[in-house]
Parts: C-alpha cells; structure tokens; sequence
C-alpha cells in the first residue's frame, strides 16, 4: 500500500503535467504534433514506471518494422501493459483505448489529442467509425496500432477470447499483425486490486502474421490463428 501512495503522490501532478504540456504543445504546433506526441508521453509512461519501482525488458523488438502498417495485438491483465508499451516500444504508434478513458481529467485530453482513438463498445455504429479512423491513420502515418484483443484485462491471467475488430482492421488496412505476449504485469498490479509490487514488465514479440492473403470473409480464421499466436508466446515467455 506505501507504494501506491508514493505512485498516487507523484503520478497525479505528474500526469496533469504531461497532459497540460501535451494539449499546449499540439495547440501550438497543430500542423504536426507528432514530436510532441512522440516524446512526451514516453516521459511520462517511463516516469510512471519509475516511480512504481517497474523495469521493462523487451524481446525481439526488431520484429516492429517502422517502414510498414502494422496492428500489434498484446494479452491484457494490467494497468502497466499499457505504460511498458506506450514507454518503450520501438517508433511512433496509436492507442485503441475504450471510450471511458477520454473522460479522465487532463489525461483523456491529452490522449485524444495525441490522435489515440477510443472505441465505444456498446455503439456498434460508433466503434466501426472509430475503426475507419485508425485505418486513416495506418494509410496516412503508418504507425503502430496497439490493441488489446480481449477486450478487458484478463482477472485470472489467462488469454481471453479475442474480439474481432483488429483483424478487420488488419484486413482493411493490409497491415500485418503482430503479437505480443506481456508477462510479468499480473504480479506487478492486478485486475481489481490496488496493491503494487516491484518487477519487471516482459514484452516478447512473435513473428508477424501476413494479411495479405486474408480476405474478410476470413476475419475469424485471422483472429484464430492470432489467438494461437500469442498463446504459444505466453507458454514460451520467460516468467
């Protein structure tokens, strides 16, 4: 519990620090925020980390290629997937986060300012719009688009089934998925509790997965063998 206090203590101003700086610095430079949104949040997620007394390791990191479109789709069982990624992960890229984040003060803000996108799950016609809105970005920007496939973090650890939107996407956009197997994040805080432990966040990155000959017709066939993927990282993963 000391050590949620000394997140809480230091993570709330810093938060409403980087997000303030983050909203002014794309108001200011609105005609490219991409150097804002690059750094910025990567300060802030690396500082979250630091004060939660979190390391990330990554693994086969070279498998993001910044050149292509790409959709990573990472297993989801705490807050901290999210800040080892959005910390460390190799080049630009785009959240897709659920539409109750955009609500957080300062912090929601500062997101949707940043061109992360947010998805309403309980507005089917919403979410397809929120889905064409990060194929534009693919096609345009070509970063990496992370989602979390479950759809919510997993309470138990174990890999969820995935819902379909990001293999639609993928299919879309003609953009390769990549899995990524998170470990170590369960022990760090999980699901419904607020006690944090030190650790270390684990990111391992498979091998992506070709769309190319995915028609979308096919979108479960895509969604199986990327569940698969990511399950047989998860069991080859170091704990």
């Amino acid at each position: 519990m000391i050590r949620l206090v000394v997140v809480a203590l230091l993570g709330v101003p810093a938060t409403v620090y980087y997000a303030v700086r983050i909203v002014w610095g794309v108001h200011r430079n609105a005609a490219d925020p991409s150097c804002v949104c690059d750094d910025l949040p990567r300060r802030w997620a690396a500082f979250m980390l630091r004060a939660a007394g979190v390391s990330v390791a990554l693994e086969d990191e070279h498998r993001i290629d910044r050149g292509v479109s790409q959709v990573l789709v990472a297993n989801h069982v705490s807050w901290f997937d999210v800040l080892a990624l959005a910390a460390f992960l190799p080049g630009p890229y785009v959240f897709v986060a659920k539409k109750e984040i955009e609500g957080v003060p300062f912090f929601g803000r500062a997101v949707r300012a940043c061109g992360h996108i947010f998805i309403d799950r309980k507005d089917h016609a919403a979410a397809l719009a929120s889905l064409g809105a990060a194929r534009e970005r693919l096609e345009r920007r070509r970063p990496t688009i992370i989602m979390f496939p479950e759809g919510t973090r997993s309470a138990s650890g174990l890999l969820q089934p995935f819902k379909k939107g990001a293999f639609v996407l993928a299919i879309q956009a003609r953009a390769d998925v990549i899995p990524a197997a998170i470990s170590g994040s369960r022990e760090i805080m999980r699901k419904g509790s607020l006690l944090i432990r030190s650790g270390t966040v684990r990111v391992r990155f498979g091998e992506p997965i070709d769309v190319g000959a995915f028609r979308m017709e096919e979108r479960d066939e895509l969604t199986r063998r990327a569940w698969e993927a990511l399950a047989a990282l998860q069991v080859s993963s170091p704990t």
